[in-house]
Formats: structure tokens, sequence, C-alpha cells
């Protein structure tokens, strides 16, 4: 272990230090760092309390380089825990907080976590299978547990241990923490990142194209174990010195109105679904001139211009949408201000570079789909114990995505779809996300999501899953509004690409990250 004046970030170099050191200078000490359900927490505050967790952890028998899994709301327990581990050595591992207790008991056998810090309300989903991980050697609550439970809790701890403040010895290529995938298409998949990554995502997206600075205010709707919302509401923040505002609770209208409206946030980071949410509750929405909003930004799915064109009418300020994987950690594909072209993920973010590939490996000429492939400074090291997944994802120093792109004259991508949600119709290929765009745009659609379902001749057809906006969910004359939806997209696209069956339904099944679980919809038909 070393101290943190002893550190050359030339050759050691730890994630945490670099974060937290930043901001604990006489102007930024005593700055707000983030804002929760207790209220403000500045950079000494956060700071301190994470030197006290890396003792705690310590006191645990938690060495460097184990894991410890924290499935924590977004309060200031998330920062707290995840910058002390990384300040210990120990490989932090955020945990999605909307599982299930068959997922947590797959990732914790799989990472072989010692250590497990979780809030209260989520502690029921361990119960039943706590006590079949033997390499779990310590179970801690953040907040207040059941009067009959006596795991310890977090607050407590922390209390009692005097801080480490020292930093440990780690280097820039170390592994520093993990993500697991949100499961789209099987089994969460573990993410390793290395020390180095966190504040290559702030040095090459946040600051060059949001322009963060230290007067701002953040507030992401997604969550801290979201990799999007791990840049949007800790990393970049912290990088500048700006204040990040936190909901503990799921991101629902109402909520997130609330803190748009008391916080004046300057930037909100959002997903395509929530922005038509908010939209579809319009009286929820501060009117032009009445917030501070100065930009917003969309990742997850792909933003369909109509949401854009209808955000940009009521609120008065651009949606940068763009595209970020776990992978990737976060963006690297973005509109700029000033220059979002409605449809399109954007160009490459300065530090990748991307191509786009053919089936048959050949780069995929100007308006052609072809498998998007990356390569920067944030592309993780591997899946965890899948070696064979990340020989198929992680090639040399590009990373395969999965999700089909075209590109245009300029440079600017637009999204397909998944390479296993694409159709092939009558021969040509049909891209879902193009087909719901067009359904998003008639005013009774509220959400939609196309798959391929067979005709009588067993032949692949598109089959629409649409939900209404609010009022039109008692619609009498369904199937005549059927018909005209059909006839609606048939009206804006080539006449193969129209969905054959509409079918409306109250919800679509859907990650807690906000990405159509299509495959869900795809074995319901």
């Amino acid at each position: 272990m070393s101290s943190v004046a002893a550190l050359d970030f030339a050759d050691s170099y730890n994630a945490a230090a670099d974060l937290l050191t930043r901001n604990l200078t006489p102007a930024r000490a005593d700055r707000v760092a983030f804002i929760d359900r207790d209220g403000a927490h500045t950079y000494a505050e956060l700071d301190e309390r994470s030197a006290r967790f890396a003792a705690v952890l310590r006191q645990l028998g938690v060495e460097p380089e184990q894991r410890v899994a924290l499935c924590l709301t977004d309060t200031f327990d998330f920062p707290t825990c995840f910058l002390g581990a990384i300040r210990a050595g120990v490989i932090p591992i955020p945990l999605n907080t909307r599982l299930t207790a068959k997922d947590y008991a797959y990732i914790l056998a799989d990472s072989r976590a010692r250590a497990l810090v979780v809030s209260a309300a989520l502690l029921p989903q361990f119960t039943p299978h706590r006590r079949a991980h033997p390499q779990l050697r310590s179970v801690v609550v953040a907040g207040e547990p059941g009067p009959a439970d006596a795991t310890p809790r977090l607050s407590s701890l922390l209390d009692a241990v005097t801080p480490a403040r020292e930093f440990a010895d780690t280097r820039r290529d170390e592994p520093c923490f993990w993500l697991y995938t949100s499961g789209t298409t099987g089994a969460p998949k573990g993410v390793v990142h290395l020390h180095g990554h966190l504040l290559e995502t702030s040095r090459r997206y946040a600051q060059p194209i949001l322009g963060l600075r230290a007067g701002d205010v953040v507030f992401s709707a997604a969550k801290l174990f979201f990799a999007y919302g791990l840049g949007n509401a800790l990393t970049f923040p912290m990088a500048v010195g700006a204040t990040a505002v936190l909901l503990e609770g799921p991101p629902r209208p109402e909520s997130v109105s609330a803190i748009l409206k008391r916080r004046q946030p300057t930037i909100f980071y959002g997903v395509p679904t929530l922005f038509g949410m908010l939209l579809a509750h319009d009286e929820l929405l501060p009117p032009k001139g009445a917030h501070r909003l100065r930009l917003c930004t969309s990742a997850g799915e792909a933003l369909p211009p109509e949401l854009l064109r209808r955000w940009r009418a009521r609120v008065g300020v651009d949606i940068l949408d763009g595209l970020g994987t776990t992978e990737a950690l976060h963006i690297f594909i973005s509109n700029r201000a000033g220059e979002v072209r409605p449809g399109s993920s954007g160009r490459p973010v300065d530090g990748y570079e991307t191509r786009l590939l053919r089936e048959d490996g050949q780069l995929a000429p100007v308006g052609e789909l072809g498998t998007l492939e990356v390569r920067g400074p944030s592309t993780a090291l591997m899946y965890w114990n899948l070696r064979e997944r990340s020989k198929q994802t992680f090639r040399g120093p590009w990373l395969r995505t999965g999700d089909k792109y075209r590109a245009d004259e300029d440079g600017y991508l637009y999204y397909g779809g998944r390479a296993d949600d694409l159709l092939k119709v009558g021969g040509l290929w049909v891209s879902p996300f193009e087909v719901e765009s067009a359904l998003l745009q008639h005013d009774a659609v509220l959400e939609s999501a196309v798959v391929g379902h067979a005709d009588h001749d067993g032949l692949i057809k598109p089959r629409a899953f649409v939900v209404l906006q609010p009022g039109r969910a008692d619609e009498p004359a369904r199937d005549g509004l059927a018909r005209e939806l059909i006839d609606f997209v048939r009206d804006q696209l080539a006449d193969f690409k129209r969905p054959r069956w509409v079918e409306f339904v109250d919800a679509l099944p859907k990650t807690a990250t906000g990405k159509i679980q299509r495959y869900k919809l795809r074995e319901s038909s």
C-alpha cells in the first residue's frame, strides 16, 4: 500500500485516488458532490466515508483483488462503497437492483464475491440462498433491516472504524471493477474493466461533447449499477467537480419530473422509453423557460426521430442520442450539440474507431447494413469465466457489438437493430427499429416493438406489439385501429416492411435498463 502523495501516475494508478484527490483542493472539497434522499454530501465527506469503507473491508478480511458485490439503490452509499472498494484494491461489482433471487444466486456463485453490501429493501432477495455461497464471508446491509435481522449495518460499521486513507498501489491496466450485462440474450456475463477506463470515458465523451463543467448539476434516470448511469452520475461529475442528483426509486415520470423541477439539473440523462413516458404526461414537464436544462442525452436503445422532434418542441432542448455498451463502458458514438441528425446515433467519439462488417467479413459500403465493431481506450478485458464467448466478442483491439448499423456519406451511423433481431421478409432485410419508428409517429402509439412471426405458409413477416397512449388504452375499435396502423406504416415505408399483425399490449417486456426484450415477444408469438 502507498500513500496518496507517493502515487506515481506514470506507473501506479488507482482510479479512486484520481477521482477523489482531484476534488480535495480548497476550491472543491466543500462543494456538493451528491444529493440523495438524505440531502447534500460534499467531496470531503465522500473522501472520508470511502476511506472508512476501505477500512471496513479490511476489517471483514476482504483482500485486494477479491470481489465485493454491491446491490445498492442510488444513494450516497453507492459512491461510498464503490470508491472505497477501489481505494482498498478490492474489486466492486455493482448489481442490477431489479433481478430475482435466482439471478443473484447465479452472480454470487459466478463472481465468488467474498462480501456483499445490500440495501435493506433488497435483502430478502438474498435470504433464500445466502448460505449456499461458501466463499461469501460477510453480508452488510445498508439502511434499516427488519427488526429480527441481525445482519451488520453499514452505517454502524463505518462509524466504528478508523479511516484507511491510503490508496492501494494498483496499475492502470489492472482489473478495477466488474459490471454484469443486462442479460437480454441469455445469462448475465461478468465484464471486467480496468482502472484506466473510468476517466477515459469522461475525457473522451463527457467533457468535449457535453461540455461538462464544475457548475453543472446532473441527473441520470439510468441507475448507477448500469454502465451508462455509472458514467453519468459518478465518473463524469467527479471528473470536473460537478454535482449529481440521485433518485433512489424507479424513474417514474412523477419522480423524474419532481427532480427536474426541484433540483433544476443542467444535464438530464435518459432513455427513449422514459422520454416517451414524460411526453405522454405533458402536465408533469416543466414549461419552457422554467428549467435550467441545456442538454439531454439518450442511450440504451436508438432514439426514434419522432420522440426527438416532440421533445424539442415541448422542452426546447436537444437530446444527444448515442451508443454505448457495457463492454465499452460508455458512449462511443454520439450526436453533437448543433449537429444532431434525427434517427442517427451520431459519429464516433474522438479516440474511438468503428467499422461495419458484412457477413463475409468485408467492410460494408456506405448505406449497407453491417455488424458494428469498435476499438478504443475503455474496452473491457474479457467476460469472466467465459473464454469462448470472450473470443467471439473481444477480437484483438476490436469489440464486436452485435449491433447492425449503416453509415451515410458523412459518417453518421444509423441503427438497424441487433443482429438476431433483423427479419428477412421476401428475401429482403427488414429492421424492426425502422418499423417501430414509423409506428411511433401515429398519435395513438406510446411504444412499439416489432418481431418476426411465421404466416400460414411458414414465411416470416413483421408482427407489431403496440402500447397505446394514455386515454387510448380503452380504444373500442381495436380491429379498425390495427388496420389503420398497418396502412400508416405502409404509407411511410416500403410495402414489404409493413406489419402484417398488430397486437395491443399493456406493456413491453424490458430489462432494468429500458431495453426491449424482443426475444420474449418472439417466444410469445
